[in-house]
């Protein structure tokens, strides 16, 4: 009953009236049956899109009576803002924005959980003169989609470098493109890994991963609950050894007004299809009860907190 791959523009305003008020009468028990449940994910080429999409062909199993829907958009703040506006009523992102004091739309959501990280990936091709971050200064360079968790990431890190570029603001597969064409001198993407558009290029062309050790340093030293140092695993990508740089939690948001049962059953879901989800993105693999109750200053819905309450891991 999903219809594949609206995007954003295709989703009623008045989403969120139709699943707060089409709602059966239910209790703890009974499974809530909305006319629709739109889920927020991200641009093409990303892993938002694809474990959006995964997840919504799930819920769509287990809600018969529901057009369940995942739609493209521009990422982490555009899914917030879909949320805010009532256009969604669940969505992706990244918690350092979530938990931003300047991003004023995320009050009156709250978490079904965490999902998995995101990792920041600065990425050049192999005969790039690029060897660190501040090699950037000058060069043109894509900061991930417009109104993305990699737009708000790379702009906070730039900032905090008093670094300058002239920034290009495409999706992954767009930056992708253009930086095997020689338009970009590099891109910057936070994603999870191996996030297809990398994948893919780093098959058909040898590229490098630049260290950005200290910047994750930096950044967990300044945000400890957002940032943490990791690194990018020698077997991502083709060709490309391990390199250090920092991850980022994602959320599954909500709005607070969500049905208490309703956030209970995503949750429910979520958890426990994650390996059904694994098996169209790897980093599904990630989604488990031990860390999914991690979602840092971002509260749990009441549903998603039962759900915790009653699945605690032994």
């Amino acid at each position: 009953m999903r219809a594949r791959g609206p995007d954003r523009r295709s989703v009623l305003v008045g989403a969120t009236a139709a699943v707060v008020g089409g709602l059966t009468a239910c209790g703890h028990g009974d499974v809530p049956a909305p006319p629709e449940l739109v889920i927020a994910t991200g641009p093409p080429g990303a892993v938002y899109r694809e474990i959006g999409g995964a997840l919504a062909d799930v819920l769509d199993e287990r809600m018969p009576g529901t057009d369940v829907r995942s739609v493209e958009s521009g990422a982490s703040l555009d899914n917030v803002r879909l949320l805010a506006s009532g256009q969604a009523q669940l969505g992706l992102a990244n918690l350092d924005l979530v938990t931003a004091e300047e991003v004023t739309e995320s009050e009156g959501l709250s978490a079904i959980g965490r999902v998995y990280d995101s990792f920041l990936h600065l990425l050049v091709m192999a005969d790039s003169p690029v060897r660190e971050l501040a090699d950037l200064e000058g060069l043109r360079v894509s900061l991930g989609a417009s109104d993305s968790g990699t737009e708000f990431t790379t702009t906070r890190i730039a900032d905090a470098y008093g670094l300058t570029v002239d920034a290009v603001l495409v999706n992954q597969a767009d930056s992708a493109d253009l930086l095997s064409r020689g338009e970009l001198d590099a891109m910057l993407s936070l994603t999870g890994i191996p996030t297809p558009a990398i994948a893919s290029l780093a098959l058909r062309r040898t590229v490098r991963l630049i260290d950005l050790s200290e910047a994750a340093d930096a950044l967990a030293q300044a945000h400890p609950e957002a940032y943490f140092p990791a690194s990018i695993p020698a077997t991502t990508y083709e060709g490309v050894p391990t390199t250090p740089t920092l991850s980022v939690p994602n959320l599954l948001l909500c709005r607070n007004d969500l049905d208490e049962d309703l956030a209970h059953l995503v949750a429910d879901t979520l958890f426990t299809r994650s390996t059904h989800l694994a098996a169209t993105r790897p980093e599904a693999a990630q989604i488990n009860v031990r860390t999914g109750i991690s979602t840092g200053d971002v509260p749990l819905h009441p549903g998603a907190e039962r759900w915790f309450r009653d699945n605690k891991p032994i």
